[in-house]
């Protein structure tokens, strides 16, 4: 995933507001990169490459940092609310084979049961992974599962070498009949019970 996202980063020694808005129109974005115990680095990253890559969760980046070579994780995006501008990226440095954290995105395949709805409770997952082999995502099926069915994260199926962060009993998927549905049954079957009864 780094091969694609290498990004030339120019170390800024200029800081404040006034700076970085005169770094976002020369068409540059301010990062900060922090991890291992290292001084924070302020660079400054080219502004269409990054939001490109930024798009996709937990991106890796291989920098060039004016001559040294640094894998970094971006943490963190601030962007305007209005415009959506990115203002400023946080990135986490991460070495080769280092197991680090990260949320990733769940996606959900297939259909549930006819007349069911998937109830997505949370939209990522908490895992321990190396760094360089974060997967985009995690898949869920929920083929032709029946009402009441549910997955919960220690039911989702991991990438190699990934294992769960967080809770293994989080619920990600409840299948349910919309409440509207469960009524009309409950009337039909009444109708039922009254015809019955009248037998």
């Amino acid at each position: 995933m780094a091969d694609q996202n290498k990004l030339a980063a120019e170390i800024r020694t200029e800081f404040g507001k006034g700076f970085a808005r005169r770094l976002r129109a020369a068409g540059k974005i301010p990062a900060v990169i922090y991890g291992h115990g290292t001084d924070p680095v302020h660079v400054a990253l080219p502004g269409h490459e990054t939001s490109l890559i930024i798009r996709q969760a937990n991106a890796l980046l291989a920098l060039d940092i004016e001559g040294t070579s640094e894998l970094a994780l971006v943490k963190d995006v601030q962007r305007d609310p209005v415009r959506q501008i990115i203002e400023h990226v946080d990135l986490l440095v991460v070495k080769q084979g280092e197991k680090i954290t990260v949320d990733v995105p769940i996606v959900v395949l297939g259909e549930s049961a006819p007349g069911t709805i998937v109830n997505l409770d949370t939209t990522t997952l908490s895992l321990e992974v190396e760094a360089t082999h974060i997967p985009e995502h995690i898949e869920v099926s929920v083929e032709g599962l029946e009402e009441g069915a549910h997955i919960i994260a220690s039911d989702a199926t991991l990438p190699a070498g990934a294992s769960l962060a967080g809770d293994p009993e989080v619920l990600i998927v409840a299948i349910s009949v919309p409440a509207a549905e469960e009524t009309d049954d409950e009337a039909a079957e009444a109708a039922q019970g009254e015809e019955s009864a009248a037998e």
